[in-house]
C-alpha cells in the first residue's frame, strides 16, 4: 500500500469526466463480478449443497447480504479518520479475494439420513465453518471497499458539477457490467460442474479488480489519501503504528462477522442499535457543528435513507425468494434449451447497462430546461415502480399460470424491468446526493449510513421472504403472490406520500438539486 506515486497525475479528462472515473469504473466491475457470481448461486448453494429449508436458506441469504451493507458503516469512519479511501479499498479488495476462493472449498454435500421415521440432515462441520468464514471475509472486505470506491467517485467532482449525477451513472454501469456477465458464467458454471468453478471464477474476478486498482491507483490525482498520513503512521502505546492497528482491526472484524453471520437473530438487534447509534451522532454533528445550511442537508439526506430501507427490502427478493420461484416456478425452457435459473439475475444488469446510458441523457436534457425532478422526486418515482412491478407479477401469475403453478418468465422480466427503472431513480441518485448533501469531514461516515439504510433493507427482505417462505423445499406460489400483493399496494402508497412532501424537502435542500 504505497502512496501515490508523484509525477504521474492525468494532465486531461477521459469521454469528459476526471480519469480517475476509468479506474474505478473497472474495479467496481470486477468487484461486482465477484459478488453478484457468488450472489446468483448462494441461494442453491444453501439449498441444494446444505440442504438447508427455504426459510432458513432465505434467512441466511438475507444475513448475510445486511451485514455486507452495514460492516461500510465501519469502513467509511475507518477511512475518514485514518486510513484514507485508496488504502481502504486495497484492504477491502485483498480480503474479498480470501473470501471468494474460500468458497470454492465446498467439501462433501448434505445428506439426509432416516432414522425411526425422523429425517435428519447431516452436514460437514468443518466446511460449513470454512463457508461461513469465506462470508465473512466478503462482507468485511466490501465493507472497506464498497462505501469508499463510492465517495473517491465523488470526490472527483466538484459540489455543483452538473457532470456529478452523469459519473454516478457511468460508475453505476461499471457496477451493473460485472453484475450482468457473472451469474451468466459463474451461474451456469456453478449449476453444470460444480459449485466450486463458479465461486472460483468470482474469486478470479476479484483478484482481477484489485490488480487494476493497484496499477492504475495513481490516476486518483490524490484525492484518496489519508487526511493525516503522520498520525496514522505514529506508534501507539502497543508499539504499533495506528496503521497496523487498523488492519488488526479488521481481523477482529472477520472474526465476528464470522460468528454474526450464523446467529442471524443478533443482527436485527445489532441493526436497530447501530442505526440508532448513527442517527444519534448525525444529529449532534448537524446541531453542534454545522451551519444551518448544512445541518439542513444532512437531515434531509438522514430523511431519504429510510425511503432506501423500504425499497431495497422489496427490490432483494429477486436473489431470495425470486430466485427460487425462477427454479421451481418459471417456465424457463427456450427451443429445448432450458434457461439456468441463475441467469435471471443478470436480466437487471442488462436493463441498467442499456437504460442507464439514457436516464443519464435525460437527466442532462431535462436539467437544462430547468424540469429535470429533484432528487426526493426521484425516490418517490422509484418506489412507485418497485410497487408496480410487484403487482404486475401478481397479475400474471394469477391469470396466467398453469394449475401446477408454473407461469411465463415475461411477468417475471416485466418485474425486473420495472425495478430496474426504479433502481435507476434511487441507488445511482442517492449515492450522488449523499456526496452532495453531506459534509466533507464525514463525507465518509455518511456514505457508510448509505449502506446501512440497505442493510436494514435487505434484512426485512429476509423477513419478508420468510413470511412467504415454507419451512420445507417446496415454496407455495399463492403465499408469494399474498405477500407480494400487499407489499406492491403498501409501497404505492409510500410513494404517493412521497410525491406530496417533496416541496418541503426541496426547502431544506438549500439549492441543490
Amino acid at each position: 500500500m504505497n502512496d501515490v506515486v508523484a509525477g504521474k497525475l492525468p494532465a486531461n479528462e477521459f469521454m469528459g469526466h476526471p480519469r480517475g472515473l476509468v479506474i474505478l469504473f473497472f474495479t467496481e466491475a470486477w468487484e461486482r463480478f465477484s459478488y453478484y457470481g457468488m450472489r446468483a448461486l448462494l441461494i442453491f448453494y444453501l439449498t441444494q449443497h446444505f440442504l438447508f429449508s427455504d426459510q432458513q436458506s432465505v434467512t441466511i441469504y438475507a444475513s448475510y447480504i445486511s451485514l455486507v451493507y452495514l460492516t461500510p458503516v465501519l469502513g467509511g469512519v475507518i477511512a475518514d479518520r485514518y486510513l484514507g479511501q485508496r488504502k481502504a479499498v486495497t484492504l477491502g479488495a485483498i480480503l474479498l479475494v480470501l473470501g471468494h476462493f474460500g468458497m470454492a472449498f465446498e467439501g462433501e454435500p448434505a445428506t439426509r439420513v432416516v432414522e425411526l421415521g425422523q429425517t435428519e440432515i447431516v452436514r460437514d462441520a468443518f466446511y460449513l465453518q470454512a463457508f461461513y468464514f469465506s462470508l465473512a471475509l466478503i462482507i468485511t472486505g466490501v465493507g472497506f471497499l464498497k462505501a469508499n470506491i463510492s465517495t473517491i467517485v465523488g470526490a472527483l467532482y466538484e459540489e455543483n458539477d452538473p457532470r456529478r449525477d452523469g459519473g454516478f451513472t457511468i460508475f453505476y454501469m461499471g457496477i451493473n457490467l460485472g453484475a450482468f456477465i457473472a451469474p451468466l458464467i459463474c451461474g451456469y458454471l456453478g449449476m453444470t460442474y460444480g459449485w466450486a468453478y463458479g465461486f472460483g471464477l468470482a474469486g478470479v474476478g476479484m483478484l482481477f479488480g484489485l490488480l487494476i486498482f493497484l496499477r492504475w491507483q495513481y490516476l486518483l490525482e490524490g484525492k484518496a489519501e489519508p487526511h493525516n498520513p503522520e498520525y496514522l503512521t505514529e506508534k501507539t502505546f502497543v508499539r504499533l503504528s495506528r496503521e497496523t492497528l487498523v488492519y488488526l482491526f479488521a481481523l477482529v472484524m472477520v472474526v465476528v462477522c464470522w460468528q454474526l453471520v450464523q446467529n442471524n437473530q443478533v443482527i436485527g438487534g445489532l441493526l436497530g442499535f447501530t442505526g440508532a447509534l448513527m442517527i444519534a451522532v448525525i444529529m449532534f454533528f448537524a446541531f453542534t457543528k454545522c451551519s444551518p445550511v448544512e445541518r439542513d442537508r444532512l437531515l434531509v439526506l438522514t430523511f431519504l435513507m429510510f425511503y432506501q430501507v423500504l425499497f431495497w427490502g422489496l427490490f432483494e427478493q429477486i436473489g431470495g425468494s425470486l430466485n427460487l420461484m425462477a427454479d421451481r416456478n418459471v417456465e424457463r425452457e427456450v427451443a429445448g434449451f432450458v434457461i439456468p435459473a441463475p441467469w435471471f439475475q443478470s436480466v437487471n444488469s442488462l436493463f441498467i447497462i442499456t437504460l442507464a446510458p439514457l436516464f443519464s441523457l435525460l437527466w442532462v436534457y431535462l436539467s437544462k430546461r430547468g424540469w429535470e425532478p429533484s432528487t426526493p422526486m426521484k425516490f418517490a418515482l422509484g418506489l412507485l415502480q418497485l410497487g408496480a412491478g410487484f403487482l404486475v407479477l401478481v397479475y400474471g401469475v394469477e391469470h396466467f399460470s398453469t394449475p401446477e403453478g408454473k407461469f411465463n418468465m415475461i411477468w417475471l422480466i416485466l418485474l425486473i424491468l420495472l425495478h430496474t427503472t426504479g433502481e435507476l431513480c434511487i441507488s445511482p441518485v442517492g449515492l450522488s446526493a449523499t456526496t452532495t448533501l453531506s459534509v466533507a469531514k464525514i463525507g465518509g461516515m455518511m456514505m457508510g449510513c448509505f449502506f446501512l439504510s440497505l442493510a436494514a433493507g435487505n434484512f426485512v427482505s429476509g423477513i419478508i421472504g420468510g413470511m412467504a417462505s415454507s419451512d420445507t423445499e417446496i415454496s407455495s406460489v399463492a403465499g408469494y403472490m399474498e405477500v407480494f400483493e400487499f407489499v406492491g399496494l403498501l409501497t404505492l402508497g409510500a410513494a404517493v406520500i412521497g410525491v406530496l412532501i417533496v416541496p418541503f424537502l426541496k426547502k431544506y435542500m438549500h439549492g441543490i438539486h
